[in-house]
């Protein structure tokens, strides 16, 4: 059995820019024949919550496991990887070309606090499923004052 890579981080929500995420959404409108061929897009993910535990599945088909890394800190999940494009034939033409090829990266910021120690990861029929353990809150402790 391979595991998909979970690297643990710190601050991971400092390194995604307004201006990366700007250019990144501005190059997922152009036309794939007039972008480079490496170029990035931004799958679609869904974060949803539990009592115990959140949630984050992200549509990637065509991305292999072993090109798709996840790093977490208690923050946020930074997640990413690359599908390659299909091998062309010589000759051949384009009528339509939607599918986004090249590298993705996507830092998604967390509801509450996670427990970085206690993530599971998953990626079956295209799909990658992360499920994050809450931090748990710390018990409050009464202390008995004595003395006068």
């Amino acid at each position: 059995m391979e595991y998909i890579k979970i690297r643990f981080g710190k601050n991971l929500g400092r390194m995604h820019s307004r201006l990366q995420k700007t250019i990144d959404e501005m190059f997922q409108q152009v036309n794939p024949m007039l972008v480079l061929q490496e170029q990035t897009w931004r799958p679609q993910m869904d974060v949803y919550e539990t009592p115990k535990e959140i949630i984050i599945v992200g549509e990637i088909s065509g991305v292999n496991k072993e090109d798709l890394e996840v790093e977490v800190d208690q923050k946020a999940v930074k997640i990413t990887g690359a599908r390659r494009e299909t091998a062309r034939v010589p000759g051949m033409k384009y009528h339509l070309a939607e599918i986004a090829y090249g590298r993705f990266e996507r830092i998604l910021f967390l509801p509450v606090p996670i427990n970085p120690e206690e993530v599971e990861a998953s990626y079956v029929n295209g799909l990658l499923k992360i499920t994050l353990a809450k931090q748990l809150r710390e018990k409050v402790r009464q202390i008995r004052v004595e003395g006068e």
